[in-house]
């Protein structure tokens, strides 16, 4: 007995409508991306593993998935593409003076320890700006993600935005050892303020630090958030990150989509590497974010050329999850013509499916099995999302079928001009 081969955990088989739909997504999406400027760019989809390893700022080693080159090097499957994107600014643009603006479209990998029903393989779609330090940069990254929901029809979203530079100086001015810092950030990042509040006590951090680190639970909010922030930043570095998201939002202004931001000041990013603004996109139908994106001014030094960058990622699996579940509307024009033909109609059918094609209309040839009804065809049109068939019967007759809305009618001509 042949032994059925399923996909691991973890991945999944992609097809038919939904496939054709996240497609049309993705093109929807990158339209977006290309009318601010942003250029295409294919990073490989594995490196060396230096790339990603610790000191860059991605995820654990164990999470990784390794394997060696006939060589013996050590290459990873990238579990994040923003790495790769830093180490192409850093060589390939490493003697360019002016800002380069690079989008891409690819899977990621992630070997979750724990599976927990999601996904070790998903597909990112994001935008990098590099070479451009400014508040302008920042609003331009919030801006392009705000445009590209709203362009695929999401109405119900909200952007939370804070800075990494705010919640580091609570880090210094409680002066956190390492150890310290990475156990406040995974209990915040879990938004246990019970346990940062135990935490705290367990290793003597003064007062005004636990006080500081506590408020954070209540920095969550509209504009009126950053003069609560600016009121407990302990530092001139607290002060500076709260005038930068005063600038930031000041500008989004300008672009009229200030409405869907919130700040955040407990966020720390997932990644090591975040430097300075940090964002989040969430809404209604997914548990996860479903765009996740900040400022990365020291990654693409790792690799050989210091420039400010910011960038941002959309998961598309969970953007398509949450259309599906708020009911929206993915635009995916049913384009494909049917040409059925009874066997001896084949010279015909292939005329007539060569001149659709030339014409560029989509054409999809089916030899009619003299045991099915034609009802069998129409159901497979249906299902596929063909638009329209064609049927070169065995009487002479050609008839046309409008899938969509059920209209029929019989010419004389092969020609459906």
């Amino acid at each position: 007995m042949k032994r059925v081969l399923h996909t691991p955990e973890g991945v999944r088989d992609i097809y038919n409508i939904e496939c054709g739909k996240k497609m049309a997504l993705e093109e929807h999406l990158k339209k977006v991306f290309h009318s601010y400027g942003y250029r295409d760019i294919q990073p490989p989809t594995f490196e060396y593993f230096d790339v990603f390893r610790k000191e860059v700022g991605t995820i654990p080693a164990k999470d990784l998935y390794k394997f060696f080159d006939k060589d013996g090097n050590t290459l990873a499957l990238r579990p994040d593409i923003t790495p790769s994107i830093a180490r192409v600014s850093a060589t390939l643009f490493k003697d360019e003076a002016l800002p380069v603006r690079l989008c891409y479209t690819g899977n990621t990998f992630i070997n979750h320890s724990s599976y927990q029903g999601r996904l070790r393989e998903t597909t990112q779609m994001g935008a990098e700006l590099m070479g451009d330090r400014s508040v302008e940069a920042d609003a331009e990254m919030l801006a392009l993600v705000i445009e590209s929901l709203l362009t695929i029809g999401l109405k119900e979203f909200q952007l939370s935005v804070g800075n990494v530079d705010f919640f580091q100086s609570l880090i210094e001015d409680a002066c956190l050892d390492e150890e310290a810092e990475e156990r406040v950030r995974e209990l915040i990042n879990n938004r246990n303020f019970f346990g940062v509040e135990e935490f705290l006590d367990s290793i003597q951090v003064k007062r005004s630090s636990k006080e500081a680190f506590a408020a954070l639970n209540d920095l969550v909010g509209g504009i009126s958030t950053l003069s609560q922030a600016k009121n407990i930043a302990p530092n001139s570095k607290g002060v500076r990150a709260v005038r930068r998201l005063e600038k930031i939002y000041d500008t989004l202004k300008l672009y009229g989509v200030e409405k869907f931001i919130t700040f955040d000041f407990s966020m720390s990013g997932t990644y090591g590497y975040y430097s300075g603004i940090i964002f989040r996109c969430y809404t209604f139908g997914t548990g996860d974010a479903i765009v996740k994106g900040g400022r990365y001014d020291h990654l693409t030094g790792k690799f050989g050329k210091d420039s400010p960058a910011i960038g941002f990622a959309i998961v598309v699996d969970e953007l398509m999850n949450a259309l599906v579940r708020q009911n929206v509307r993915i635009d995916y024009p049913r384009k494909n013509t049917i040409v059925l033909y009874a066997a001896q109609r084949k010279r015909e059918a292939i005329s007539l499916a060569r001149d659709f094609r030339r014409k560029g209309k989509n054409a999809e040839l089916l030899c009619k099995d003299e045991e099915k009804e034609l009802e069998a065809y129409l159901s497979y049109g249906n299902e596929y999302y063909a638009g329209s068939m064609v049927y070169l019967s065995d009487t002479g007759e050609v008839e046309v079928i409008n899938l969509i809305t059920g209209e029929q009618k019989n010419i004389n001509s092969t020609s459906t001009e």
